[in-house]
């Protein structure tokens, strides 16, 4: 049978409850038997000596049976519940009033006597004759004759018929009466304890459903709602664990989103990328097939066009096999940034010379803007270099004939701020939602099938430091970057970066 949380913590306090109870019950019928005996012994405690000292049971020739006989008869009429025995020095009983083999016992432990008669905490507990192992409250005195102990009056006070009339009484109403006390005291609390579970454990309850219904697959577009201020301040167990599987949800949903974009990003990259391959390489088999088929009737200067072609569609092939290539080894952490001290504006106009030809060829003009007295970077020179690298190719191929392509350097606190902008097109803002990890389309030419940018996003990433697309008047692509100054703040934030983009973050 399988039980809830709920139920088998009820079951366990209803049992606890019934043994609580049954406990205090026997504790108390206990409780009231002692006290019945303390009460009986302390006001029965002199009954033996006020006997002894008014009545001569033994002389020099031992136990007087008529004056025996006669106590005995007395005291029986007055107090039926007492039992009178005569002990001789040793605890031997001589003399009694009880029926022929009613008495059990041949000898009185002297211990208890001893102690009654020091004065000792009551109830003190004696031997009954009539049982073999009973003990029961008494009163004892000593006998003498001639100022010579001979023996003991021994004395029980709460004897058979006591017993009889005790036992009649346990199955009375008194004892019915106890009984239901006792039952309808643990149908209170099993009711209220009932009650204290179902209320404690209801948000436990709740907690179990959101978590039975939660559902990786059906991850919602928005993520789950954080658990209340007070919640995530409270000391109590469930809430804690409330919030944290709160937490956990909203962790896990950004998570599988992020995961779901991710691979719909590489599902459009790998498509745009099969596009821009299937161009250059068909035009490539074509002037190649065009060369082999036609070599004899080919004038050499034909020839030589069809070579410059297949050439550069093989250019434009090997290009982006390496830009893939580099990617894969970006993102997948085979290429770690080694950090170094350079200075920016050397590399600014290596990047220049670079370019100069392809700028003079199509009339672009290239500019640069250094603040004075701009300190060295902190970064790994050559992934710095290509990040520029791919920004100028990107901002050369979208600037038109008589554009310009500016690159400043401002020093920003503890940063220097690179600042690459062209006089393009620019990019629409419906464009602009994953520009670095999408491919995109810029008038109907895909800039590098969207790896350049992509490429400078996660070399950036791996800085520490992030790119931005901003907006200044009159210009057309204009992003923006900054790169530490000191070893210590490149090293932290390469770090953080490694920590955020390590697996299970």
């Amino acid at each position: 049978m399988k039980l809830t949380l709920t139920q088998r913590l009820s079951l366990v306090f209803a049992v606890l409850l019934l043994v609580c109870c049954g406990t205090s019950a026997w504790m108390q019928v206990r409780s009231n038997q002692m006290h019945e005996q303390e009460v009986v012994q302390g006001l029965s405690r002199d009954l033996a000596q006020h006997i002894a000292s008014d009545t001569v049971l033994m002389d020099t020739q031992g136990l007087m049976p008529d004056a025996v006989r006669d106590l005995f008869s007395k005291l029986m009429l007055v107090n039926p519940s007492v039992e009178v025995y005569l002990l001789d020095i040793g605890g031997r009983i001589v003399g009694s009033a009880a029926p022929e083999g009613r008495i059990h016992r041949e000898r009185v432990d002297l211990a208890p006597i001893q102690r009654l008669l020091k004065g000792d905490a009551l109830p003190i507990l004696g031997d009954d004759p009539r049982s073999v192992d009973a003990r029961k409250v008494f009163s004892a005195a000593p006998l003498k004759v001639d100022g010579k102990p001979v023996g003991y009056l021994y004395v029980v006070l709460l004897g058979e018929d006591h017993d009889r009339l005790a036992e009649r009484g346990a199955t009375s109403a008194a004892l019915n009466t106890a009984l239901l006390s006792i039952g309808l005291v643990a149908l209170l609390c099993l009711i209220a304890g009932l009650t204290a579970f179902a209320l404690i454990t209801r948000p436990l309850r709740r907690l179990t459903e959101t978590v039975s219904q939660f559902d990786i697959d059906g991850v919602p577009a928005t993520p789950p709602a954080p658990a209340p201020a007070e919640k995530t301040a409270s000391h109590d167990e469930i809430a804690i664990l409330d919030a944290t599987f709160r937490q956990m949800q909203a962790r896990l949903s950004e998570q599988w989103r992020s995961l779901t974009r991710q691979d719909q990003e590489r599902r459009e990259l790998v498509a745009n990328i099969s596009h821009d391959l299937r161009t250059p390489l068909a035009s490539l088999h074509g002037y190649l097939e065009t060369l082999s088929l036609k070599d004899a009737t080919l004038s050499p200067a034909d020839r030589r066009r069809y070579l410059g072609i297949a050439l550069d569609q093989s250019r434009k092939v090997g290009g982006l096999a390496q830009s893939l290539l580099e990617l894969v080894r970006l993102e997948h952490g085979f290429v770690q940034p080694v950090l170094e001290r350079f200075s920016l504006t050397d590399l600014v106009q290596d990047i220049f010379q670079k370019f100069e030809l392809t700028a003079e060829a199509r009339q672009v003009e290239l500019k640069a803007s250094f603040a004075p007295n701009v300190a060295a970077a902190c970064a790994d020179l050559g992934l710095i270099e290509r990040v520029l690298t791919n920004l100028f190719d990107n901002a050369l191929r979208h600037t038109p004939q008589g554009g310009d392509i500016e690159l400043s350097l401002r020093p920003q606190g503890s940063f220097i701020e690179v600042t690459v902008s062209d006089t393009g097109p620019g990019i629409a803002p419906e464009l602009r939602e994953g520009l670095f990890l999408r491919p995109f389309n810029i008038g109907g030419a895909r800039r590098d099938g969207g790896l350049g940018l992509r490429i400078v996003h996660r070399i950036l990433q791996l800085h520490g430091r992030d790119i931005q697309l901003i907006d200044v008047p009159g210009r057309g692509a204009t992003f923006r970057f900054t790169l530490p100054v000191d070893q210590q703040t490149a090293e932290q934030w390469a770090v953080r970066s490694m920590n955020l983009n390590s697996p299970g973050k």
